[in-house]
């Protein structure tokens, strides 16, 4: 970009001079070169020229000064960078003038070589300057994009890497957690559209936070539903600890969505969330256009089966094995081998429990009517029969109870 100055001097004679002396520079282009008479005809020329980058202002001039000129471009928001000419005896003002914020300064009678030198100077800075704010900028553009999909630290900390390291396509080993909510197509097709505008903003915006409370990133949102990574794109070895945590939150929040809502006299469906850990192709899939940090691979996809498995088995959380192996402290039940749609193997699988209920005497119980169904052992039909007469609000229970009473063999079920 060719800079261009602008000359502020009441002297005649000092325009012929300016051109001559830097008639090459235009000629070639290097530089664009404009005057004004005095303070007042150098603010209305700025106003014609607003992309003027440099403003060599004499400070005896009438009318307006020098000194008023630079402060009425200070005061303005896009601050042009200014030298300022003075006598040489005049060290007073320019001492002045430098307090109020001139970039440098030149005495008269001017040398036109120090004259050329200090432009140069001053458009380095000045292109110094512009390089600071367009990366600036980028990093500002770069943070409200990353903000939708990561915590606000991870987002600050890749808007400032200008590599784009973590970015990349790379296998990781990840957690990924799935939302859905039961009934929202025919929710949709009911609720007005303003409330469901609000409900699913509201919906979706507390969801998210909780995410960047776990410092998970926020993969896929279409509708209603949700992906979650975590251990993506940043390394994080406890990443299935945080997932398990944040399915926890996860549910009591949308449980409590649910029963405000409802209260509103809106029926909310129930969240329903899967998740699994384990290799997935992750990065920017978006190309050079469009940013689309997201993951592929099976256990994306097992992730997603577990979600719908929960449909099934009355839970609304059922995570695998690699999971609750991989948590500190996993607290839960044994769902059991679940063969997922689309997958030849078994899948063990656990309904992670909060700690007040993980105490309780009923998860006992169902442990141990859960290992006499794993043995074949004839008396898990009534072990369970037992425990629904006692707790009728155990869906999972319920769910074993009627397997076993059509039949069914072992721990092992089809789902899908």
């Amino acid at each position: 970009m060719t800079p261009t100055i602008l000359f502020v001097d009441d002297e005649p004679d000092l325009e012929a001079l300016i051109l001559q002396k830097f008639r090459r520079q235009i000629r070639d282009g290097l530089v664009n070169i404009i005057f004004a008479r005095d303070g007042l005809d150098a603010l209305e020329s700025l106003e014609r020229h607003p992309h003027v980058d440099l403003v060599v202002a004499d400070i005896n001039m009438p009318r307006m000064d020098g000194l008023s000129l630079l402060q009425k471009l200070q005061e303005a928001e896009d601050k042009k960078s200014t030298i300022i000419v003075s006598a040489y005896g005049d060290m007073s003002n320019i001492r002045t003038a430098m307090n109020r914020g001139a970039f440098d300064f030149l005495t008269k009678p001017i040398d036109f070589v120090d004259l050329e030198t200090t432009i140069q100077k001053t458009i380095r800075h000045i292109e110094m300057l512009r390089e600071v704010r367009r990366r600036q900028m980028e990093a500002e553009r770069a943070h409200a994009s990353l903000s939708r999909y990561f915590s606000p630290e991870i987002a600050k900390r890749l808007a400032a890497d200008v590599e784009g390291n973590g970015m990349e396509v790379q296998w990781r080993n990840v957690a990924t957690i799935f939302t859905d909510i039961s009934g929202f197509t025919s929710l949709v097709e009911s609720a007005a559209p303003e409330t469901l505008g609000e409900l699913l903003n509201e919906y979706v915006g507390g969801m998210t936070e909780i995410v960047f409370e776990h410092e998970g990133t926020v993969a896929k949102i279409i509708g209603d539903a949700i992906q979650v990574l975590f251990n993506a794109p940043g390394d994080q070895p406890d990443y299935a600890t945080r997932a398990v945590a944040c399915v926890h939150d996860l549910d009591a929040w949308a449980e409590d969505f649910c029963a405000r809502w409802k209260a509103r006299g809106v029926s909310f469906g129930t969240t329903r969330i899967g998740a699994h850990a384990g290799p997935a192709l992750v990065g920017n899939f978006g190309g050079n256009r469009f940013f689309d940090y997201t993951a592929y691979g099976d256990s994306i996809n097992i992730a997603a089966r577990l979600e719908a498995a929960n449909k099934h088995l009355g839970t609304r959380i059922c995570v695998s094995a690699s999971i609750a192996a991989g948590a500190e402290n996993f607290q839960g039940r044994p769902v059991g081998e679940l063969l997922l749609r689309g997958r030849s193997e078994a899948l063990r699988a656990f309904e992670p429990l909060p700690p007040a209920r993980y105490e309780e005497p009923a998860t006992a119980q169902y442990s141990e009517a859960f290992a006499k169904m794993e043995a074949g052992d004839a008396t898990a039909m009534p072990a369970f029969a037992a425990l629904i007469g006692m707790h009728a609000d155990d869906p999972l229970a319920g769910f074993h109870l009627k397997r076993l009473l059509n039949g069914a063999k072992g721990i092992r079920m089809q789902l899908e």
